[in-house]
C-alpha cells in the first residue's frame, strides 16, 4: 500500500511542511515520487517516522537521529532501545515530580527543603557536586572530612536517596508542626520506614548509628541550620525522636 504525504501527515499528526523537511534532508525518503510529482510512502517508511518520532520526543536533533538511523539495520533494536531511553525519562520525570511537590509543599508551609533536596530529580553528578558545594566545603574546613566528587557520584542514586531524605524529612516537620510527640509509635514508625529505605538504597544505619547522626546534626552549626531552615525546631524534634527510638529498640532486642 501507498500512502501520500497528506495521508502520512493525518496518520502521523506531522505537518506537510515537516514531512518535506524530512525528504529534503534525506531523514525520511519517500518509496518513491509519481511522475505527477506526489511523493508516496510504504510500509517501511511510516516505521521510520514512527521511529523518527521516538526520537524527537526524547528531544534527540534532527542530524543525530538521521546518523542513529542510518547506521542501525535492525527495527527491533531501534525500538527496543528507544523503549529504554523512554522509560529512563520517565523514572526522571517521576523523580522531578517528587522534588516539585516537595518544594510545593514546603512553599505553602513556609518552610524551606535543605540546598541537596532543592536538586533530587536532575540529572548530572556536576550538579550534585554544586549542590553539595557549601556542605563539602564547610566539613572539609571543619572536620577535614571531603564528600565524593562528581566522578565518584552516581547521580541515579543521588536522586533517589535525597528524595527520600525530603520525604522524612517533611513527615517530621509536619508531625512537629502538629504537636505530635516525638516518642510515640507514629514517630517511631516513621524512623522504622527511613531506614529501611536507606538500606534498600546502599546507605544501612542502626537505630544507634541514626540517633548518632541526628545528635551530629544538631550539635553541627551547618547542619543545624540546615533543619532549622525546614521547621523552627526540627533539628532538636529529630535527635529526640531517634534517640527515642534507639532505645525503644535496644528494649526489644
Amino acid at each position: 500500500m501507498r500512502y501520500t504525504v497528506k495521508e502520512m501527515s493525518d496518520l502521523s499528526k506531522v505537518t506537510i511542511k515537516t514531512l518535506h523537511h524530512y525528504h529534503k534532508i534525506g531523514l525520511l525518503v519517500p518509496l518513491e515520487v509519481s511522475e505527477a510529482g506526489y511523493r508516496l510512502y510504504g510500509q517501511k517508511e511510516i516505521e521510520r517516522l514512527q521511529e523518527i518520532l521516538f526520537y524527537r520526543e526524547l528531544e534527540f536533533p534532527l542530524g543525530e537521529i538521521k546518523r542513529l538511523l542510518d547506521g542501525a539495520q535492525d527495527r527491533l533494536r531501534i525500538l527496543e532501545s528507544q523503549r529504554e531511553l523512554i522509560r529512563e525519562k520517565q523514572r526522571r520525570m517521576e523523580r522531578l515530580s517528587v522534588t516539585l511537590e516537595a518544594s510545593i509543599d514546603s512553599e505553602r508551609e513556609g518552610a524551606s527543603l535543605p540546598a541537596a533536596a532543592l536538586f533530587s530529580g536532575f540529572g548530572t553528578a556536576e550538579a550534585w557536586e554544586a549542590a553539595l558545594a557549601e556542605q563539602s566545603r564547610h566539613l572539609k574546613e571543619t572536620y577535614d572530612f571531603e564528600l565524593p566528587g562528581a566522578d565518584a557520584i552516581d547521580p541515579v542514586r543521588m536522586n533517589r536517596q535525597a528524595a527520600e531524605a525530603a520525604r522524612f524529612m517533611d513527615e517530621m516537620a509536619r508531625a512537629l508542626r502538629e504537636g505530635r510527640a516525638h516518642d510515640d509509635e507514629e514517630a517511631h514508625a516513621r524512623i522504622e520506614r527511613h531506614l529501611a529505605a536507606r538500606a534498600a538504597e546502599g546507605q544501612p544505619a542502626s537505630p544507634d548509628d541514626f540517633a548518632g547522626q541526628s545528635r551530629f546534626f544538631l550539635g553541627d552549626v551547618f547542619h543545624r541550620g540546615m533543619l532549622e531552615s525546614m521547621q523552627t525546631g526540627l533539628s532538636y524534634y529529630l535527635c529526640f525522636a531517634a534517640e527515642s527510638y534507639a532505645e525503644a529498640s535496644r528494649r526489644a532486642s
